[in-house]
Order: C-alpha cells, then structure tokens, then sequence
C-alpha cells in the first residue's frame, strides 16, 4: 500500500511543509493545489511532518488548539477549531529575546491565552470541563507566536491543520494558578505591543470557557487514538485577534489572576 497515490500525496505534502519550515520559505496554499483535501487528509499530513519533525531531534511535550475565538476565526476566516503539536524547541523562557531566523519563523504572530499543564492523562471521548480542572496541575499565562508556511496566510482549515496548526513557539508566563480558585471564563487579558495596547480580552472568548476548549481537543484527538499525558502543555486559544509581529518588537500581557509574561523579537 505504500504506493497508495494518496498516500504518496499525504507524504509529499508532509515533505513540503517540513522543507519550509527548516528554510524559512511558504509554500502555495494546499488547498489551491487540492481542492479535494479534506480535513482527515490534512492531519494526516500534520502527523507526517511532525514525525519528520521528531526523528530530527524534537519532541513532542503538549499539544494546541487553534482558532477557537470567533475574532479569529473572523480574521482567517476558518470557522473550526484545529489542533497542533508542541515540541521542546518551541518552548521559549519567559522574557526571551527570540531571534526569528534561529527560530524559524516567517510571518509571525502573537496571541495571547491561557496554557494548562497537566498533572494527570486525559483521553476522550467523553472528556468535560470539569474533567479537565481536575486533571490540570496549574494555569499559566502564555504567548504563542503562530506562524504559517502557507503563502500570506492563505488559509483554509486544511491549511492550517496540515499545518500543525500554524504553530511557531510559545512562552509561559512563571506565574502557577490553582484553575479552580478563579472563574477562568471572567479572567480578563491586556496585551501590550512596545508599550501600546495591543489586544483585551476574556476567557469567555474560547469556547465559553477555556477549559471546553481543552475538552473538545481531548476529544478529538481521542478519536486518533492520542492521549493527553501528564505534564504536557495544552494551549486553549487566543483570547482576542492576532497582531502581527515583526523583529524589534516587545509584548507584553497580563491575564488577571494569572499574572503575565512577555517575549521580544531580533532579526
């Protein structure tokens, strides 16, 4: 079956898109090339990159949701969720100047949100909110600089899962916060760029709640037979629209009750 044409488009896809990310380069939407993509052919594609990705020295230490807001979903104009992998070299110190050559990064932006590490697994289906606070050992504020090897961020949701969910690095703020000693849905975001506010928003903005975004992404990849584990990070979504990010810039947020974190950029 290896000489499956589908299979051989799957992995030339996955070939395509690890190329551009290790050189820095876009690649023309997928779905402009192949219409037919669907949504299954576009993970497929993500687990063939991220296993590239492994068997060059990474590994795999949370997972990501993607485009669960509807200020973004408005902005991109994918109105589904998606779903990303996380690896060791995309996880940045709080407070680090990030050069975007070494880090890979070709059309960068910031999204603030809030990250749940985990103390137990967790598998779907049948995942709930609650299971997920009494499954997370803390919340932190983050950053997660998406990024796209996709052409001008012409994205579909194909696109974008193939993808890996457009994901670049990400920073969690130090701050350690019990999930259930606050209402995460009322926890208020500020983001500032160079000193200029550059995005509000609530918990509320993920699904209602950030931790039934959490849910939904348990349950999904339970149907891929993926699991949650103990100690990974779970990114839950932007908590307003993206702005784009461009070497010389600092940002900065605060996530009420959370404390905050921040992340700069070098050419």
């Amino acid at each position: 079956m290896n000489n499956d044409p589908q299979n051989e488009r799957i992995a030339a896809l996955g070939d395509e898109l690890f190329q551009a990310l290790r050189q820095r380069s876009t690649v023309t939407p997928l779905t402009s090339r192949h219409p037919d993509l669907t949504v299954e052919d576009a993970y497929r594609i993500s687990l063939h990159m991220l296993r590239l990705r492994e068997a060059s020295g990474e590994r795999v230490i949370g997972k990501k949701i993607g485009v669960t807001s509807k200020a973004v979903q408005d902005m991109l104009g994918v109105y589904q969720p998606d779903f990303g992998f996380l690896t060791d070299t995309m996880h940045m110190a709080d407070g680090a100047t990030v050069s975007l050559t070494q880090a890979g990064l070709i059309q960068p932006r910031a999204e603030g949100e809030i990250a749940f590490v985990l103390r137990a697994d967790l598998q779907g289906p049948g995942v709930t909110r609650e299971d997920v606070l009494a499954a997370t050992a803390y919340v932190a504020p983050c950053f997660e600089i998406v990024d796209s090897r996709v052409q001008d961020w012409k994205i579909r949701i194909q696109d974008t899962v193939a993808d890996n969910a457009s994901c670049g690095v990400f920073v969690l703020g130090t701050q350690q916060t019990d999930p259930r000693s606050l209402d995460l849905a009322c926890a208020s975001m500020q983001m500032w760029q160079n000193g200029v506010p550059a995005g509000a928003g609530l918990g509320s903005a993920v699904q209602g709640h950030p931790a039934e975004a959490v849910a939904w992404l348990a349950n999904t990849l339970g149907a891929f037979g993926i699991p949650f584990k103990a100690g990974e990070i779970i990114l839950s979504g932007s908590l307003a629209p993206l702005v784009s990010a461009v070497a010389g810039d600092r940002f900065t947020l605060q996530i009420e009750g959370l404390g905050g974190c921040s992340i700069a950029f070098t050419e």
